[in-house]
């Protein structure tokens, strides 16, 4: 085009710019017209031109919508909005408190009631550890046969969450709030990076891709294992992923989109493509053999090693309490993870109706090992949408003595549930690798809000263990807990699901606080 002719154009734009602008918002339109009353691909924008790009818009956003002014408060899925409120609150230090009473259905079948003493234990009796008000000790050491057993701090912890599939900024943030409260994070499959050696105690997790333990052909490498927990002694325990809630029997799922340079290059993978580990391991293919790669594990490290999966199939479970009562050996704790979690991407059947959800779970493989004589023995953690006082102490009086949180977690930093983990869209920044959404993230402002969260979630866990008389929450009982059945029907936890837990040995709450240290 000549420039003559060019600003003359430029000048009639300046001299009429409301004219200019509407023809050229004309222009924009009749184009998206013929774009889309021509194309094949989509029925509604070929019938409906223009408008009908509205649809898809809507449908863009109908999560926020139905957040902020659908939904009731009790309605939304999977956390509703007084359960983020209070983790929101929770986490920024401000009041969370509800007022005008209960909104929840107390008659509802399968709703819970925390039965409370007459004479609660004195909270001026409690005993403080560390000037920390909030610190619940595990009452178990893990792994007390290995050269370096573990006595976690916090019976609260941040549950595996792969960098990659969380950014940066998150994984910084999540490893603050668990160095600043005294919680343990969990790499994930994905691996440890340098965003996981903010200062917490970690938790290395294993899983069918061996991300960051591998060779060059992707097998095993236990040398690299070793090399890895030599030169991070914030690494406390091994945990072999055999499967998880979200998707049981399913390798995990990262995105093409996600796999950066940096992130192939810790996993030891190809950049820009997708990243799907296998649906089983290729070290083992029975539970003689697993047990054997736990051993292998722990004498090369000297740390405790244990197991996370979801339950399906019984008959697993009763095979390797069969080779631990015969043999001695096996995992130093175990992770029982529930079909309600997940945190990343999963196939919608997967995640809807693969596994069973934590309590039949939990209680099919707990009660199987305590007929057996084991369950004392092995570190019990639970994991599902157990990231609230209520729920913590349901299934601790089902047996576990750790709780670990994910969803919750990233709620603390920022998550607002938009539901978009698996494209690399999330809007707060979380669960994406883009650079410009992560930046939303202040991995100090919002390691401090997940550090509040724990703590917080700490204090009222143990605010419930003394209205119910006891100085630990380990001492709650399925006798503590009764169930709705429905209208005017309630069963204890206890009677409800048919066992009893393990009965705990509790002497008093500083003979908890020595924590054995990892010597180099």
């Amino acid at each position: 085009m000549d420039a003559p002719y060019m600003d003359q154009i430029l000048t009639w734009i300046e001299t009429f710019p409301l004219s200019s602008t509407l023809i050229g918002l004309l222009t924009f339109f009749v184009i998206v017209f013929l774009r889309d009353i021509t194309q094949k691909t989509h029925t509604i924008q070929r019938n409906f031109p223009i408008v009908g790009r509205l649809r898809y818009f809507l449908e863009m956003i109908g999560p926020e919508l139905r957040q902020y002014w659908v939904a009731h408060d009790k309605e939304e899925r999977p956390f509703d909005r007084t359960e983020r409120s209070w983790i929101y609150a929770t986490a920024k230090g401000q009041n969370n408190n509800f007022g005008f009473g209960t909104t929840e259905i107390q008659y509802e079948p399968g709703y819970p009631i925390i039965k409370h003493k007459a004479f609660p234990y004195p909270e001026t009796k409690a005993y403080i550890y560390n000037n920390d008000v909030s610190c619940i000790p595990c009452l178990k050491v893990i792994g007390p046969k290995r050269k370096f057993p573990y006595r976690p701090y916090s019976i609260i912890n941040i549950s595996a969450m792969s960098f990659g599939s969380l950014g940066k900024n998150a994984i910084m943030a999540l490893n603050r709030g668990a160095r600043d409260s005294g919680a343990y994070h969990n790499t994930g499959e994905g691996g440890l990076s340098q965003y996981h050696r903010e200062g917490a105690d970690m938790v290395w997790q294993i899983g069918t891709g061996y991300f960051g333990a591998r060779d060059k052909s992707g097998k095993f490498n236990l040398e690299v294992l070793k090399e890895k927990v030599g030169k991070n002694p914030c690494i406390k325990m091994i945990e072999i992923k055999l499967s998880q809630g979200a998707k049981p029997g399913k390798g995990g799922i990262l995105p093409a989109k996600k796999v950066n340079a940096e992130i192939a290059a810790i996993r030891h993978v190809e950049e820009g493509k997708d990243c799907i580990s296998p649906n089983s391991h290729s070290e083992f293919t029975n539970v003689k053999e697993l047990i054997q790669f736990i051993e292998k594990i722990a004498s090369a490290t000297g740390l405790p090693v244990g197991i996370k999966s979801a339950v399906g199939e019984i008959e697993f479970w009763e095979e390797l309490a069969r080779e631990m009562k015969q043999n001695g050996e096996g995992p130093d704790f175990i992770t029982i993870d529930g079909g309600e979690g997940g945190t990343g991407a999963a196939p919608l059947t997967y995640a809807d109706h693969v596994s069973l959800p934590f309590k039949i779970g939990f209680q099919r493989v707990y009660t199987l090992f305590q007929s057996m004589g084991l369950s004392e023995q092995i570190v019990w953690i639970g994991s599902g949408k157990l990231g609230f006082p209520d729920r913590a102490v349901v299934a601790i009086a089902m047996g576990c003595d750790l709780i670990n949180v994910a969803r919750e977690a990233m709620l603390s930093i920022g998550c607002i549930q938009a539901q978009k983990c698996h494209t690399d869209h999330c809007p707060a920044g979380v669960a994406t690798q883009n650079w410009w959404l992560q930046r939303g993230v202040d991995p100090e402002i919002k390691g401090k809000r997940a550090a509040k969260y724990i703590q917080g979630f700490r204090k009222e866990l143990l605010s419930l263990a003394h209205s119910c008389g006891y100085e630990h929450p380990g001492q709650f009982t399925g006798q503590d807990i009764e169930i709705s059945m429905g209208m005017n029907r309630y069963q204890t936890l206890e009677g409800l699901l048919g066992y009893k837990r393990d009965e705990v040995k509790f002497t008093k709450l500083q003979d908890y606080t020595e924590f054995p240290k990892r010597q180099a």
